[in-house]
């Protein structure tokens, strides 16, 4: 269960960076991209889901300083990704050129938050693992 928790929460990392880069490189916020944060929203979803059974489970015993950093900034950062998913769709059906120009600021932001958890994820199953 542990490599289709990594591969999910990998496979988020890489739909979710290409979707922001891709915006922020166009300047303009395009279904394209929502569809690849929501896409990145789920994988990482699932990949939290199945890291949350093997926890439960007891098959890992992670509980060290990087494992609680990546809880809680994980559970901002899943908000933010919805938060973020959300709006973009929202900004998209509203169709307004200036909220389109801009949303991309917004999508970096959220982004380089999304990192925090995922390098402290990958550290902790490193170091503490």
């Amino acid at each position: 269960m542990t490599l289709f928790a990594i591969l999910f929460i990998t496979a988020a990392l890489v739909l979710y960076t290409v979707g922001v880069w891709a915006e922020h490189r166009q300047r303009t916020l395009r279904p394209w991209h929502a569809v690849m944060f929501l896409a990145g929203l789920a994988c990482d979803t699932t990949g939290t889901v199945l890291m949350g059974r093997i926890q439960e489970s007891g098959l890992s015993t992670q509980s060290g300083p990087l494992t609680s950093l990546m809880m809680v900034t994980g559970a901002i950062a899943l908000l933010l990704m919805l938060f973020h998913a959300a709006w973009a769709v929202i900004v998209l059906l509203r169709n307004r050129p200036a909220e389109l120009a801009t949303f991309h600021r917004l999508s970096v932001i959220v982004w380089a938050i999304w990192l925090v958890p995922y390098i402290a994820g990958a550290l902790g199953g490193m170091i503490e693992g």
